[in-house]
């Protein structure tokens, strides 16, 4: 039987999940803003382009008056709107008070792909004006710097076709996952940078490299041959128990403060060996647990 808290604590927690969802669509240009909006497009979410600053809290007010009927809301904002990201921090605290749950899905890109982007379109970036294309992108990380880390979720595209870039927002959002923590575990080299979009990094490098052995050079970590080599090295189990349990506070703390998101990157020299198969593994561990767990390669067959 339950007491009178917590049926008001469960009343509460029910008409917070009842409300719609409101996803703001922000970050760099040439980032993959539009094909983030057609991906959800594509999953029965309501999206809205380019909507100005000052219609936000209106459309918020909206949703809510529609209720279920439109559960799911995105709208795309970018530097087309100038004044739109010293606004949008008192906008987005507003909205909460409209009974829509805010959430911020910023897409990133490194500075040489983003240039690369302009460059195969043949378009100026939208704040360039007479300087060069990096000008521009370095005045957009000044304007959406403090958006960015209040995010809710940070997508590095660097790696990304469009194709792959709509495939993992689906992963991200699809309409049937339930409303927990999402876990993203992902394996990277370090010789290609440290990823943009992970909250915890963790380097693997201290385990003996497979590349070294003849027979597993070929492989990756995804073989079984490589994975029992790399989980068998001293200290590799050990490394797991802990960083597992010292991630359990961690994912009960997001809870508690709403954030649905996490990523956990693993690093190795390549992102061949090593990382994937402690990633794979930390994957299996996580699911065991009840944890929604998507599993990612970055830098698998790049080299």
């Amino acid at each position: 039987m339950q007491d009178a808290a917590d049926s008001t604590s469960d009343a509460g927690d029910g008409e917070r999940q009842r409300r719609p969802e409101l996803l703001i669509i922000t970050g760099m240009s040439g980032a993959g803003r539009s094909t983030t909006g057609k991906a959800l497009e594509d999953l029965g979410w309501y999206v809205v382009d380019n909507l100005p600053p000052q219609m936000l809290e209106p459309l918020a007010e909206l949703a809510a008056r529609a209720g279920l009927t439109i559960p799911r809301l995105a709208v795309v904002v970018d530097v087309r709107g100038r004044t739109f990201f010293a606004e949008l921090t008192g906008a987005l605290a507003a909205l909460d008070t409209r009974h829509v749950s805010p959430r911020v899905l910023f897409l990133d890109a490194t500075d040489d792909v983003l240039v690369r982007r302009f460059e195969s379109v043949r378009r100026p970036h939208p704040l360039q004006g007479d300087d060069r294309i990096v000008d521009g992108i370095a005045r957009e990380r000044a304007l959406t710097g403090e958006l960015r880390a209040r995010a809710d979720v940070v997508v590095d595209s660097s790696s990304f076709n469009v194709h792959q870039l709509g495939a993992l927002v689906a992963s991200l959002f699809e309409a049937d996952r339930a409303e927990d923590l999402r876990v993203t575990v992902m394996s990277f080299g370090f010789k290609y940078g440290t990823p943009a979009d992970a909250e915890h990094v963790a380097d693997v490098r201290f385990i003996p490299n497979p590349h070294w052995e003849p027979e597993l050079r070929p492989l990756t970590g995804q073989d079984a041959p490589v994975s029992e080599f790399v989980l068998a090295a001293d200290g590799a189990a050990t490394f797991l128990d802990r960083y597992e349990a010292a991630l359990a506070p961690v994912f009960d703390g997001y809870r508690r403060e709403n954030k649905r998101y996490a990523t956990i990157a693993f690093g190795c020299t390549g992102g061949k060996h090593r990382s994937v198969a402690m990633t794979e593994e930390l994957g299996k561990r996580l699911r065991r647990d009840g944890v929604p767990v998507r599993v990612l390669h970055r830098d698998l067959g790049r080299e």
